[in-house]
């Protein structure tokens, strides 16, 4: 429980902050006592992200005061919050992958606080001490992502920090690197620091925070104690009715394969790359297979292989097969032709182009579908399909001529699926399709997927979030360094299993151990 302090740690009253066509946050009250763990919750688009930045001296509000202990204060930047005692970890991590841990962790602090192998001893009694152990001289390339996300916490924490907000930071990590983190979380708070935890996974919120500020189009939609409300209830007060959207999935069994991967390797050149070893996998007509796995361990190289980025020589062809026909050696739009639709992993600058608008984005992978006459773009259905992919899937945008970075990441998701989906695939690749999305986005989205599923696809999704996975997948696998653990039913599997599939417990017979990387 927080510390029983009458003066809280943060306070935030009335803070405002527009942006052109956007009101992000409209006259926001929070409190933050020393010692609390505070859940900021809210749908895509919300004003989270903003009010993380303010807090953290990232941007200024228009308006509204910010006080820490009691004393009103104006950030300018980040060099400033972190004076005060305030940290973040983004979620995505700063850190230079060439260098070691104590050096990055030199870099972030500046030059008053030491050489790197001076702060070496300090790194490792820190680490220690909060359970996240770490050996300072390691290169980061060669860390696990939670050992990684654990230099990015230890940083904070050597810089006395107060509060430390975390946004996601669970997306990423095995079932028992997140179990790691919270009991690392809940001493924090038990020493008196404050948390500011950003997460879309209701059931962590539920269990490690001790209260809520739900946001809602840039407002402040209500308060709550987590553990008090069940998953539902923090889902409407996120999304209103689009929690009832929710719901469980039943399996099915798939008809003929679609998908059939065979011995599939693959050496990577990237130094720091995977490489693949051995990969079978089919995936049927009318299922989905999920395949879990933390970052880093071949799940870019196979989605890669199987999108036709990265081809293989014609003696290999046969390695991939859509529907019996060998297609490892032709590229993507090939690939297309023959029913493979695919849902990249970064949506901006690989899945949709940032300066193009909605409808120009939806032409750069539809063009085989009737959008292109004698060489000449029919604008009118290129703007059509585009309408109907914000129609039906909910995205929220200005319209089809916005630019495909004036979206939240939510919406874009929804828009760059709907454009894969309305193709009508016979084969559906998507990585993490609701990475990073609210729950009504992705409640949105695996309705589409099951309905896409049901009409005959095969679908392959691979994903970092477990829930996600034994929600929508019928057949579930692990990917670890390089190699595929065998599919097993969803209705048979349990979350230990997987969480051991991800370690490379898979086959202990004759597989060396697997480093998560």
């Amino acid at each position: 429980m927080p510390i029983a302090d009458p003066t809280p740690r943060l306070q935030l009253s009335r803070i405002s902050k527009r942006y052109p066509g956007c009101l992000a946050n409209d006259a926001i009250d929070l409190t933050i006592a020393p010692g609390e763990i505070h859940a900021l919750l809210g749908e895509n688009g919300a004003g989270k992200s903003t009010l993380m930045k303010i807090i953290y001296g990232v941007v200024q509000a228009d308006a509204g005061e910010m006080f820490w202990h009691g004393q009103p204060v104006t950030l300018r930047n980040p060099a400033q919050a972190r004076d005060l005692g305030i940290g973040m970890v983004f979620q995505h991590f700063s850190l230079f992958e060439t260098l070691s841990v104590a050096q990055n962790i030199a870099l972030a602090m500046g030059p008053a606080a030491g050489t790197p192998s001076q702060l070496e001893r300090e790194i490792s009694e820190v680490s220690q001490r909060y359970g996240m152990a770490l050996e300072p001289q390691r290169l980061v390339h060669s860390l696990s992502i939670g050992e990684r996300q654990r230099v990015e916490i230890i940083r904070c924490l050597m810089q006395d920090i107060r509060l430390l907000i975390l946004d996601e930071p669970t997306s990423v990590l095995t079932p028992q690197e997140a179990d790691d983190l919270f009991v690392t979380l809940r001493r924090l708070a038990v020493e008196g620091c404050s948390i500011l935890f950003i997460s879309h996974k209701l059931g962590e919120v539920r269990a490690l925070c001790h209260s809520a500020t739900v946001l809602r189009a840039g407002r402040v939609a209500g308060h709550c104690v987590p553990v008090e409300c069940s998953d539902q209830q923090l889902a409407r007060l996120m999304v209103g009715e689009a929690a009832d959207l929710i719901t469980d999935y039943p399996k099915v069994t798939g008809g003929d394969v679609f998908l059939e991967v065979s011995g599939l390797s693959w050496h990577n050149p990237d130094p720091f790359g995977c490489s693949l070893k051995a990969i079978d996998l089919a995936v049927r007509s009318g299922e989905i297979v999920g395949i879990a796995g933390v970052a880093g361990n071949g799940q870019d190289e196979l989605l890669a292989l199987l999108s036709g980025e990265e081809r293989l020589g014609r003696n290999d062809a046969a390695t991939i097969r859509f529907g019996g026909e060998a297609v490892a050696h032709l590229p993507p739009d090939a690939r297309r032709q023959r029913g493979l639709a695919f849902v990249p992993a970064e949506r901006l600058g690989h899945g949709a182009v940032p300066d193009l608008s909605l409808a120009d984005n939806a032409l750069l992978t539809a063009f085989q579908h009737g959008l292109v006459s004698k060489g000449l773009i029919q604008r009118a259905k290129v703007l059509a399909m585009a309408q109907d992919i914000i129609r039906r899937f909910g995205v929220k945008a200005a319209g089809p001529l916005a630019p495909a970075r004036s979206l939240s990441g939510g919406n874009l998701q929804k828009f760059i699926l709907g454009r894969e989906i309305l193709q009508q695939p016979k084969l559906l690749v998507a990585a993490h399709p609701s990475w990073g999305v609210d729950v009504g986005a992705a409640a949105t989205i695996h309705r589409a997927l099951i309905a896409l599923r049901d009409a005959g696809a095969a679908i392959l999704v691979i994903s970092e979030d477990l829930d996600e996975l034994f929600q929508i997948s019928d057949r579930l696998g692990a990917l670890c360094g390089g190699q595929l653990s065998p599919l097993k039913a969803t209705v048979d599997t349990r979350l230990s299993d997987v969480g051991g599939w991800m370690a490379g417990q898979f086959d202990t017979s004759h597989l060396p151990a697997c480093a998560i990387r």
